[in-house]
């Protein structure tokens, strides 16, 4: 603790923290309160000491994966400041020694431990503050499953303080029965498990599906016509597996997507195909186009995968504001008609795409046609 930080402590007339940081502390005149669990539990008290002089202990730098992003957003810049000291990653990565501008950090302790998925890519050092132990024994078990039981393991607790400790093994081996809280794991990743592409267009492996998916080539050129940019927000229409919104989902962690499906069981798998590949805030809604559309976020690009109609393109043209970008894809003559129309119209592009497969034929090969696919993509 730094001297301006010893200063603010003496001063204080009301402390709040974790009761793991209401231990450490000295004997005090100030009001001491433990901070609730959740955590937005204890912000309506902090709020009602304003006008006193009031201290919040917090680990590290409160700024990276911390509670000082959430607390600023209900307090004036005015009223407020922040003394941090080195973040957990900092000093993992100090004891590491590893180039904490190489490192991939992630804030996993409320969040889904499957958001690692994108980033367990052979040879890439991750460094993941998870919730207790518990967490860090279900971590290991995740990315054993995914193939990569090869990778080095280092558990990291209470990092800074009396009772470090930093214990190194395989991610396939027994976990550490006891681990304190607060912890970090550092991941040095190896083994044969598939990575992900960077590029569009995923293997079809990856997704589950009925059938209703658009095939990795088609999605591939899809995805560069949608073309994501950081922080926009994609409509998925008929989002069957879910995979273009997915794809687009994991084109940046700033992107949001929100897929409508009439079938509850493809709603179910689109969701499941999002967590396991690890962008789980993917959003679905199911019912009947275009009613279920009226309340939903305006957009930034629409993906029309199913469920194409003129009473749909009619709907879109009207609610969307200008700039949206539309795609569409169409198998049967008659989906390929209406988009022929719309092109006549209102312009845009017009593709038609037809790929076919190498098959045995006898002891030869030949080419096996797919069904050709037209796409029309239009900026409202």
């Amino acid at each position: 603790m730094t001297a301006a930080s010893h200063q603010r402590l003496a001063n204080a007339e009301v402390i709040f923290g974790a009761r793991r940081h209401l231990r450490l502390l000295p004997p005090l005149d100030a009001e001491i309160h433990e901070w609730p669990v959740p955590f937005a539990d204890g912000i309506p008290a902090l709020l009602s000491q304003r006008g006193r002089r009031v201290v919040m202990l917090v680990s590290n730098d409160p700024f990276w994966f911390g509670a000082g992003s959430i607390l600023a957003r209900y307090v004036d810049s005015g009223e407020w400041q922040a003394l941090p000291l080195p973040s957990t990653f900092s000093l993992a990565a100090a004891r590491l020694g590893w180039p904490l501008e190489r490192c991939t950090c992630l804030g996993l302790h409320a969040k889904p431990l499957t958001r690692i998925r994108p980033y367990l890519h052979k040879g890439r050092h991750l460094l993941v503050l998870v919730r207790d132990g518990e967490a860090v024994a279900e971590l290991a078990a995740l990315v054993v499953r995914l193939g990569f039981a090869d990778s080095q393991f280092t558990v990291l607790e209470s990092l800074g303080g009396e009772n470090e400790r930093i214990r190194h093994m395989r991610a396939d081996a027994v976990m550490p029965a006891h681990i304190a809280h607060p912890v970090a794991v550092g991941l040095q990743v190896a083994g044969a498990g598939p990575a992900l592409p960077v590029s569009n267009g995923l293997p079809d492996a990856l997704f589950e599906h009925d059938g209703q998916i658009t095939k990795r080539p088609i999605r591939a050129i899809t995805m560069a016509t949608l073309a994501p940019s950081p922080g926009e927000r994609l409509w998925d229409i008929g989002i069957g597996s879910g995979s273009v919104a997915i794809e687009w989902l994991l084109a940046h962690s700033d992107n949001q997507a929100v897929g409508f499906e009439q079938h509850h069981e493809r709603a179910a798998r689109a969701l499941s195909n999002a967590a396991s590949l690890g962008v789980d805030w993917l959003d679905v809604n199911v019912g009947n186009v275009p009613e279920i559309l009226n309340d939903a976020p305006l957009p930034d690009a629409v993906f029309i995968g199913g469920g194409l109609s003129q009473e749909l393109l009619e709907y879109l043209w009207q609610r969307l504001p200008a700039g949206v970008r539309i795609v569409a894809n169409a198998v049967t003559l008659e989906s390929e008609a209406l988009l022929a129309h719309w092109h006549q119209q209102v312009g845009g592009e017009l593709l038609r795409f037809e790929l076919a497969n190498a098959v045995p034929i006898g002891q030869r090969r030949g080419w096996k046609a797919s069904y050709p696919i037209v796409q029309w993509s239009v900026i409202r």
